[in-house]
């Protein structure tokens, strides 16, 4: 199944008409998985149609209202449609004392539970794991705590070449050992070397988010190589002094950080609300990396794995 990322908002501090604020769904392992809730968010997933019988975890990146005013909407919203399954929301130290009396007071009686799972926002760590994937805090550079998220499939097993596997008479007992890459004995003691046996497995996948920060080239070898990233550009070149003092990021300085860093492909958001046409920003950060594009509200993103050259 292919991974995916759908932009509910990609504006800045400000609404406007075109760009809510900051959240975004990344389906992928066949898990969905909701990154900051701006004000607007469960709107968005209305206009669009989007369901969420497969969310679990909601990744807060930082206590600002931008990334963070949706969040007891939703969770109540997502109570009056009797949704039963534990919801996990991640976020740094002080999340928890900040919505637990909000739940409290306007979510009382859900029918499932809320675990708050604060992280330190100042050290890269995994926060969550299973089976297919991991999500690592990214440290960010900002005016409060504030953490991205880097989410990496785990590779899976290899593909049996059915004809050889039959040509070579492997047992059903021995399908799950070949597919996790040995080779196979036959009874007469021979070697038929797991190559012979399989392909190799599908390929995985890695997405980076990157907002709020200002220029922070610490993040370069904790990103280096992924295949999308999405990375704040609140400002163009004209509002550097501007983008230094709110140590936010220009498009041209989002840009240097992904071609620094090898990645595949680049989105821009974390849009001021004085742009209404992007062009300028998505011009400006495509003179430093030609793969840049913006990161329109009510959009999907398809995530694919890229070869790349580091």
């Amino acid at each position: 199944m292919t991974a995916k990322l759908t932009i509910l908002g990609s504006g800045s501090a400000l609404p406007t008409r075109d760009n809510f604020p900051s959240a975004q769904l990344l389906d992928m392992r066949e898990k969905q998985f909701l990154i900051d809730c701006g004000e607007g968010t469960q709107i968005r997933l209305r206009q669009m149609g989007l369901k969420l019988n497969r969310l679990g975890h909601i990744f807060i990146s930082h206590l600002h209202g931008d990334h963070c005013f949706g969040l007891i909407g939703l969770i109540s919203s997502l109570g009056m449609l009797n949704r039963t399954a534990d919801l996990h929301i991640h976020g740094p130290i002080g999340i928890q004392e900040l919505f637990a009396p909000q739940l409290k007071f306007f979510c009382d009686e859900l029918p499932f539970k809320v675990f708050f799972e604060e992280f330190d926002a100042r050290h890269s760590v995994i926060i969550y794991e299973d089976r297919s994937l991991s999500v690592t805090t990214l440290p960010l550079r900002h005016r409060m705590p504030c953490a991205g998220f880097l989410f990496r499939e785990k590779e899976g097993l290899r593909h049996l070449l059915r004809e050889s596997v039959d040509f070579h008479k492997v047992p059903v007992s021995q399908f799950n050992l070949i597919r996790q890459g040995a080779d196979y004995v036959n009874p007469e003691g021979e070697v038929i070397s797991n190559n012979l046996l399989t392909s190799p497995p599908n390929p995985v996948v890695s997405y980076a988010y990157c907002s709020d920060t200002a220029y922070h080239e610490a993040l370069i070898p904790l990103i280096k190589g992924i295949d999308l990233l999405y990375h704040e550009a609140t400002f163009a070149d004209a509002e550097l002094i501007r983008a230094r003092q709110t140590l936010h990021s220009t498009a041209r300085q989002a840009a240097r950080i992904a071609s620094k860093a090898g990645v595949g492909r680049l989105l821009i958001g974390h849009f001021s609300a004085r742009y209404s046409n992007k062009d300028i920003l998505l011009k400006e950060a495509q003179e430093e990396f030609i793969q840049t594009e913006l990161a329109v509200d009510m959009q999907t993103f398809a995530i694919e794995s890229v070869v790349k050259s580091i």
